[in-house]
């Protein structure tokens, strides 16, 4: 369908963020990241997801593009 939707996506980092209000920016934050995962293996429905994946447990990653891991708001 192309187009900007209403969400968006961060990808690679998990960060603590101070309280802004409602939850649903972080409810499009996480759909946005399902779709955008999706997207990449190429997957139209949620229940494809792990058929069209391998899954890598990974016990630690380190990304220093914020430290401490909080964002100032």
């Amino acid at each position: 369908s192309g187009g900007v939707a209403e969400y968006r996506a961060s990808e690679g980092k998990t960060v603590d963020v101070p309280y802004r209000g409602s939850c649903l920016n972080t409810a499009q934050d996480i759909l946005g990241g399902v779709r955008s995962c999706c997207t990449y293996v190429g997957a139209s429905k949620l229940k494809e997801l792990s058929r069209r994946t391998t899954f890598i447990r990974v016990s630690q990653q380190l990304n220093e593009v914020f430290s401490p891991n909080t964002v100032q708001g």
